[in-house]
């Protein structure tokens, strides 16, 4: 594979690098000595409260074939403010490791003198200090810790071709906290890559250094949240040449973990004045400063009519269909309203209209050219409104909620009791019930279930006039009247077909129609009567007859059919169960 292939293929292999948590050594330090350092960090905090952090540092590899003559090595880190005091400070806590006799060494630094260390690129030191045991944090250590995991993972992966991975932030700044975001920004090498288009590369780069993310949050176990930001060298040098103001920030402000040789130098020339934007950058930032104010008010008169508009003609239009009228247009939506609401239901105060009526017409004034801009005076106007007409909006969708309910549990109670009265005659509600339970339960027509339908149908009659009944009871009521009113209508369609005064049904039978005459015995006749069968109710069989026969049947008619469900299941284990009753 040719050189130039080769981050193409890192890319391409999708394993990731494993890594290291606290190396064993310095596990085997902190076991040791745990009860005594800790009580030490103690003593060293009270003392000196401002402290930033204490860290246990691990030993290098280097040091490990002397380490027996090697003392446990701190690192305390005080606040930038603090540096003139520091000779004090260093020789009170010398005097607290003598009154304690600890064996250990220690040095201190301010986060600026932490940096400085990058800068002279003593990145291992740097790094020793990341992942050093922290025995008082407010922040800065978990921070470099976590980030100098995951720096050890991208390096891992793709070290010949990181640029230079930078940290920035509140943590470069000295305001770091348990909880502060980690901004780190990485540059990959990409002039060499040539089979992989620049957009693809960089978004392969992105996911793989974001999954190293969340793997270097979980093995730091540290409440800061890495925050990276992937730049390929081709992109960044050309932001460079732009003037782009994040990227002068980045090079201002950012402190390399790692380095190539490449950030320090911009750095270093940006300090001097020698990075600069050019000519066309300038133009381009002065055109920006001169559009903006019209893009102020592009946006603004864009919230006073659009946005504003649709806030509240969506939720009117929800209003109207959730009291049960189709979906109105825009323009209808006005005149509805006042209609349903102000009118008709007298739910709605006339001033809400005239709200909705103003915002309104000057959407439609500025999509007319009417209205060219709209001060923020207007807009501020505007919104008060609009808010208002929302809040009591949502106030009249419960208005209609309840009203709507109202309706539902009136009307299932009257549809209810017309069926029963149709049944059971005219008789008033009490003596209906009872009528109900020996006409129907008694004799096994209906299931006991019914009649506490029934009764929850009356009470809930009864908690609407009370004003008790919630929604939620509403729609169980609704649920409960339905089936109930559906097994009353199959009840009377049985009792109908059983005394009936036809003769002659209209059936189908294996896919085709045809007519079924019911009279002592039943017949069936054929589509253009060719072929007549006689279904012999005693004999339970199916005999084949002429027309004749029927013809003197229906010279004497009854006059009325008795067609119980017993017969209707003779005639479907003769005929097929597959018989359908069109009628």
């Amino acid at each position: 594979m040719a050189e130039e292939d080769k981050l193409s293929k890192e890319l391409e292999d999708e394993k990731a690098p494993v890594a290291k948590d606290i190396p064993p050594e310095i596990k085997k330090e902190i076991a040791k000595i745990k009860e005594k350092i800790e009580k030490f960090s103690k003593d060293v905090i009270k003392k000196f409260p401002f402290l930033l952090a204490i860290g246990l540092l691990p030993a290098i590899p280097s040091e490990e074939k002397d380490k027996e003559k090697k003392k446990p090595k701190l690192i305390i880190v005080f606040p930038d403010e603090k540096i003139k005091e520091v000779k004090k400070i260093e020789k009170e806590i010398d005097e607290i490791i003598k009154k304690q006799n600890l064996q250990i060494d220690f040095f201190t630094r301010a986060p600026s003198e932490l940096w400085q260390t990058c800068f002279d690129g003593h990145f291992l030191d740097m790094e020793k200090i990341g992942m050093s045991y922290p025995l008082h944090d407010k922040g800065i250590l978990s921070a470099l810790r976590v980030a100098t995991i995951h720096k050890n993972l991208v390096l891992s992966k793709f070290e010949k071709y990181v640029t230079s991975y930078v940290i920035a932030g509140s943590l470069v700044r000295g305001k770091a906290t348990k909880t502060s975001d980690v901004d780190i920004y990485v540059v990959i090498d990409d002039t060499d890559v040539k089979r992989m288009p620049r957009f693809e590369l960089k978004e392969r780069l992105r996911a793989m250094i974001y999954s190293f993310a969340f793997e270097a949050n979980e093995i730091a176990a540290a409440k800061n949240k890495l925050s990276p930001q992937i730049y390929i060298l081709t992109e960044f040098w050309e932001a460079v040449k732009d003037a782009n103001p994040v990227i002068f920030t980045f090079i201002r402000d950012g402190v390399p973990l790692y380095d190539r040789g490449a950030f320090m130098p911009w750095k270093l020339l940006l300090k001097m004045g020698k990075i600069k934007p050019s000519p066309e950058a300038i133009d381009n930032f002065m055109m920006l400063g001169e559009k903006m104010a019209k893009r102020v008010q592009t946006d603004l008169t864009r919230i006073a009519t659009e946005d504003i508009y649709w806030g509240v003609i969506t939720p009117s239009q929800a209003a109207l269909m959730l009291y049960g009228l189709p979906p109105p247009t825009p323009l209808e939506t006005i005149e509805l309203m006042e209609k349903t609401f102000v009118d008709k239901e007298k739910l709605l105060e006339k001033k809400y209209i005239t709200i909705l009526d103003r915002i309104v017409r000057l959407y439609k004034d500025h999509e007319h050219g009417k209205i060219k801009e709209i001060k923020g005076k207007e807009i501020d106007e505007l919104l008060t409104d609009a808010s208002s007409y929302i809040a009591r909006l949502k106030e009249l969708v419960k208005q209609i909620e309840k009203h709507s309910g109202e309706k539902t549990i009136l009307q299932i109670y009257d549809d209810s009791f017309s069926i029963l009265r149709n049944i059971l005659g005219n008789l008033a509600e009490e003596k209906i019930v009872e009528k109900f339970k020996s006409e129907f339960l008694e004799k096994g027509e209906m299931p006991p279930k019914n009649l506490d339908m029934l009764k929850e149908i009356i009470k809930a009659k009864q908690d609407y006039k009370k004003g008790k009944l919630s929604k939620h009871e509403v729609d169980k009521v609704r649920i409960s009247g339905q089936n109930f009113i559906h097994s009353l209508t199959e009840y009377e369609q049985r009792k109908n077909l059983v005394l009936s005064e036809k003769t002659k049904f209209k059936v189908r039978v294996a896919g085709k129609e045809a007519d079924l005459f019911i009279l002592d015995d039943a017949y069936l006749v054929s589509p253009g009567k060719k072929e007549v069968w006689k279904i012999n109710f005693k004999k339970k069989e199916l005999e084949h007859v002429g027309i004749d026969e029927l013809g003197e049947k229906l010279k004497n008619i009854p006059k009325q059919v008795e067609l119980t469900p017993e017969k209707i299941n003779d005639i479907k284990k003769i005929l097929g169960k597959d018989i359908v009753f069109i009628f």
